[in-house]
């Protein structure tokens, strides 16, 4: 088991220029200290510099990461793409060992929304359209029907609020630390 019952873990996930990053940006200037964002980004491609692949390295040290967080007290808000066949194990056993509250959101936005959000990202001229579409998944959800679905037309603002909410963790104290 990991945490407490007071802690929250919020798995947020979607496609490339989803907006996950930008939800879990929010979630944490709203909250305050004592939210812990875990990254697949950062630590799949800064930390490890790793390919996206099953059984990679960045699966157990997302997993690692959080747990440790968790167990230090922190909310957790653990964000990527995490596709389902690659993570969904380990975020699977990561829900179960978490002794609070739980909740998953996948941030679903059509494909042609993705390629403009994509035109304004730092590495829009890195990756072209052929490769978004190969990293594309429409509706990857994890099994058991675990994720709330959020669709394109729900703004950043909107989105976070209903997180907030959802989690409870509009109710709780920024903690000091």
């Amino acid at each position: 088991m990991v945490g407490t019952e007071e802690t929250r873990l919020v798995v947020l996930r979607g496609n490339s220029a989803s907006g996950k990053s930008s939800v879990a940006a929010g979630l944490r200037e709203r909250f305050g200290r004592g939210l812990a964002l875990v990254g697949q980004d950062n630590l799949r491609r800064i930390v490890l510099r790793e390919r996206d692949r099953p059984g990679a390295a960045n699966i157990g040290l997302i997993d690692l990461t959080a747990r440790y967080a968790l167990e230090a007290g922190f909310h957790v808000v653990v964000e990527g793409i995490l596709y389902a066949d690659h993570y969904g194990d380990m975020l699977a056993a990561l829900c179960t060992d978490h002794r609070g509250p739980s909740h998953g959101y996948y941030l679903d936005v059509p494909f042609g929304e993705t390629l403009a959000r994509h035109a304004t990202k730092p590495i829009a001229d890195d990756v072209d359209q052929a490769q978004l579409r190969a990293w594309y998944r429409p509706l990857d959800l994890l099994p058991g029907g675990f994720e709330t679905v959020v669709g394109a037309d729900s703004t950043l603002p909107e989105t976070v609020d209903r997180i907030m909410v959802d989690t409870g963790l509009a109710q709780l104290p920024a903690l000091d630390r």
